[in-house]
């Protein structure tokens, strides 16, 4: 088969056309988007009605670009955003004209922007297209923030990052409007920048539409700060002056932990976080005796690897800038992850005394953060010291240079040092080349790491190196990677460092190479009721230190998007193991170390989530070892806006292999309810029933916001056995009241 040259030209010419009009718009923004700022001596109520004079008289921002489902053109619905300032203040005044009553999923504070009738800022004061903050209301008035880049590795938003803004919406039968007041004393910039980068996002979920202020291409999130226009001062912004918060906390519990033996106690505590502004963009925030006891619990999952699961860091300490130090490295591999802080070995909580962070640009493109964490003594295991270091320097237009250096210090006894010279200290050091075009399409990397151990000098050394293009149809990412043997990372994760060994019970370090790469294409109909087709190949090869090969993965799928919203996609993977140690996945023979080579293939599809009751499933089936297995995972989401929402999540997968090596069924089923009183009174109950882990937890959560960004928290959690259903392991209830206090 071929293709015919003018067909072909044809072709060509089109993708270069579609890249000369993004090098356009990503280089041009600024000149061709710019908002004049106007002050304002008046005093602005904050309730949604914009009867201040000076909303008729400030700047119009109107014409927005449709950015999903398709870019290009105008959206269904108009958008009018006026934008003043005092000296204490930036203030937003929205119109958001609309048909009926409007979409949310939620009324939860930090619900995010996806699923929303919403309105996003993206500020970034320095206008160096690598920092900033995003701020986002929904049309019911909830409020998320984060500060930009996020710092998941999924590249979106935590809403991790808590600061005090104000907000008021109102709804009317063609349009509903937002007012918005941001203090200066929130952000962090510079009084003598006369411009700042700025771009608005709105967010119509009833029509399945996203626009933007400036035209943004498709391919990239609608937050990204290489596409911001000009926010010009007529006068320079007002000096943040001083900023010190004090958050002190007090706590209440009483627990029972029936697997131990330890009979019900109540006890209390006490302490407080504060944040600090030691100059208009350097921040000290400290925390004394922290207490995370009301952090979500994790979602749990089936885990069907040979190796650990990486789960997200949800104590807000530690999310907040967390991309300084969390950033280094691929998913797979971060030298810093900061859940290794406060927990042991086993993953038992251990307490921590104190923390401080200092985070900041000290200079106009140079970035830093430092931080130290003490932890106390719990029982045998010893205190310990963390101390984390970074600095980020940007180079070229997006791109940066960048340094850390992690520390960790055990308090152990000198014998005990002597019996395990390993555990006296571990320590990392690296550095990253990040290289981004101005306007994204094109990026690439280089890293070189060293971990430091007592009596280890050879194979501690990590490095990889990559390249991604991210075009409107096409898109590319590789990356390759050495990680030596000895390459620790007591501050950090690396998910294939450690190999079980079934027969031994034991488990064996061993280093590899990994090669990675994603080719996609992607084409978007013009009619029809599918908006995207999206084709994939997946390639993951790791090899053994002696470049032998140890796995390979290689993955098509196929994506179908509907203009509904819903999708559904198929997957085949060709899967190829040299097991060289025995493992196990039931109670039965371990699964003996040879070759192994299996196929899988999957189906999943999601309906329309604007629906009141919506479904998500998946299915999957295929070879597995010596054996196969099949799989089914269902969600069932039932919503009654804008208060209640109902998650039921069924997880089933099958395992059976020839006689003699026994078979599983795996159960995981997590019902959520949620349900919103209002904006400031929530109420969240998560069960989890999971089989491999042989655990049934509940946890119920009450979250009631009595004042901005002040919280009073009830939680009650309770584990079980699976086996013997219904045998009590652990139980406690919580409360912890905390008040935001600006000193």
């Amino acid at each position: 088969m071929s293709i015919k040259p003018t067909l072909l030209l044809a072709l060509i010419l089109f993708g270069y056309t579609g890249l000369l009009a993004q090098e356009k718009n990503g280089e041009r923004f600024q000149k061709d988007y710019q908002y004049h700022l106007q002050k304002t001596s008046e005093s602005i109520k904050i309730d949604g009605e914009f009867t201040e004079a000076i909303w008729a008289s400030a700047d119009t921002m109107s014409a927005f670009w449709r950015k999903f489902p398709t870019d290009g053109g105008r959206p269904q619905r108009k958008t009018s955003i006026r934008i003043t300032h005092d000296d204490k203040f930036i203030y937003f005044g929205v119109t958001a004209f609309d048909s009926g009553k409007a979409f949310i999923s939620s009324l939860k504070r930090d619900i995010g922007h996806d699923g929303n009738d919403g309105i996003g800022i993206i500020l970034d004061p320095t206008n160096q297209r690598t920092n900033g903050f995003f701020f986002v209301v929904n049309a019911f008035n909830a409020q998320s923030e984060d500060q930009l880049p996020f710092a998941d590795d999924n590249n979106g938003p935590s809403w991790s990052w808590d600061n005090k803004w104000f907000s008021a919406t109102k709804q009317y039968t063609d349009r509903w409007t937002a007012e918005i007041a941001i203090p200066f004393k929130s952000i962090r910039y510079s009084s003598e920048k006369l411009l700042w980068g700025i771009n608005i996002v709105r967010i119509d979920t009833k029509a399945n539409e996203y626009s933007t202020w400036t035209p943004m291409p498709q391919n990239f999130p609608s937050m990204d700060l290489g596409y911001t226009g000009s926010l010009i001062w007529k006068t320079p912004p007002p000096s943040a002056g001083s900023n010190m918060v004090l958050i002190p906390f007090v706590t209440g519990n009483v627990t029972s932990d029936q697997e131990n033996g330890v009979a019900t106690a109540a006890s209390g505590n006490a302490g407080f976080d504060a944040k600090m502004a030691l100059t208009s963009s350097m921040n000290l925030d400290l925390t004394v005796n922290p207490d995370f006891s009301q952090v979500e619990v994790d979602q749990q999952v089936t885990n069907l690897s040979r190796f650990n699961i990486f789960f997200p860091e949800r104590r807000t300490f530690f999310l907040e800038n967390a991309d300084l130090f969390s950033q280094y490295g691929i998913p797979p591999i971060r030298p810093f992850y900061s859940r290794t802080i406060g927990l042991d070995k086993d993953g038992n909580k251990i307490p921590i005394l104190f923390g401080a962070r200092v985070s900041g640009n000290i200079a106009k493109g140079t970035r830093v953060g430092l931080m130290n964490i003490q932890t106390g003594r719990q029982g045998t295991y010893a205190p310990e010291n963390y101390t984390a270091a970074s600095i980020s320097q940007r180079v070229l237009k997006r791109s940066t240079i960048k340094a850390y250096f992690l520390n960790r210090e055990n308090g152990i006894s000198e014998a005990e040092k002597k019996q395990n010279p390993l555990d006296a200290y571990g320590r990392n050091a690296g550095a990253e080349f990040g290289y981004n075009n101005l306007k994204g399409t094109w990026s690439a990397w280089a890293a070189y790491n060293h971990s430091f151990k007592e009596g280890i000098s050879a194979d501690n050394a990590y490095y990889n190196a990559g390249v991604n293009y991210n075009g409107r149809n096409f898109s590319a990412v590789i990356d390759m990677g050495n990680l030596g043997t000895n390459f620790y990372t007591d501050m950090g994760f690396v998910e294939r460092i450690n190999n079980y060994d079934a027969d031994r019970d034991t488990l064996i370090r061993m280093g590899f190479k990994q090669v990675f790469n994603n080719f996609g294409y992607k084409l978007f109909p013009k009619k029809g009721k599918v908006n995207q087709h999206s084709l994939q190949l997946t390639n993951f090869l790791v090899f053994n230190p002696d470049n032998s090969l140890n796995e390979r993965t290689n993955e098509l799928e196929y994506q179908m998007q509907f203009k509904n919203t819903g999708f559904l996609f198929v997957t085949g993977s060709v899967n190829e193991t040299n097991l060289l140690y025995a493992t196990s996945f039931t109670d039965a023979k371990p699964i003996p170390k040879g070759n192994y080579t299996y196929n899988q293939f999957g189906f999943g599809y999601r309906s329309d989530f604007r629906k009141a009751i919506n479904i998500m499933v998946r299915l999957n089936g295929g070879g597995f070892y010596n054996g196969n297995y099949q799989g089914i995972s269902t969600t069932i989401n039932l919503r009654k806006q804008p208060h209640l929402n109902v998650a039921l999540q069924l997880n089933y997968n099958r395992l059976q292999f020839p006689e003699g090596y026994g078979s599983d069924e795996l159960f995981l089923i997590a019902p959520r309810i949620e349900y919103n009183f209002s904006t400031k009174l929530f109420w969240t109950t998560f069960l989890q029933y999971n089989t491999q882990r042989n655990n049934f937890n509940i946890n119920s959560r009450l979250q009631y916001r009595y004042k901005p960004m002040s919280d009073f928290f009830l939680v009650y959690t309770d584990n079980y056995y699976t086996d013997p259903l219904f045998r009590n392991k652990n139980r406690a209830i919580v409360f912890k009241l905390n008040y935001w206090l600006n000193l």
